[in-house]
């Protein structure tokens, strides 16, 4: 049986941002994949003054970020400043909008036997999702803008 998850406000506006994001040129964010026994790792390094939003987390895994200062919003949470070293746990349904203050790399942690990056992604990443996340480099002026208008956070950050 499928069920359908019912689109909370958040999502719907990160949703909105993520279409009006489309209309600026993607980011280079490399990402280093990373297979040893058990477990996988994932290494992604954002460049400063890049707006990214994230695919939403089917699991609970750590997560370290070891250089850069990011400010991350969650539902629930608003904004918080992340600056290296940062470690963290990433709970099931997590969905971040993050503006990247200085280069970061972002590194995540998955307990797995599987052995391809598309296997892993179907396990820990909800797929309603996955062709909506972004990275895009706005201009600051352009960022702020989209987020006022979609994420309602004018007091906020």
């Amino acid at each position: 049986m499928n069920t359908i998850k019912t689109l909370s406000d958040a999502d719907a506006a990160i949703d909105l941002l993520q279409q009006k994001m489309m209309a600026h040129p993607a980011a280079i964010c490399p990402v280093v994949h990373t297979f040893t026994p058990g477990l996988y790792s994932r290494q992604i390094t954002m460049p400063a003054g890049s707006l990214i939003t994230s695919k939403i987390h089917k699991t609970e895994h750590p997560f370290v970020i070891s250089q850069g200062s990011v400010s991350v919003w969650l539902e629930g949470l608003g904004w918080n400043l992340l600056t290296a070293p940062h470690f963290g746990v990433t709970l099931p349904g997590t969905r971040r909008v993050l503006v990247v203050h200085e280069d970061t790399v972002w590194t995540t942690f998955h307990p797995t036997n599987l052995k391809t990056v598309e296997e892993i992604e179907n396990e820990i990443i909800e797929p309603r999702y996955d062709h909506l996340a972004g990275m895009r480099q706005p201009s600051v002026e352009e960022m702020l803008d989209v987020l006022n208008q979609t994420l309602h956070l004018e007091g906020d950050a």
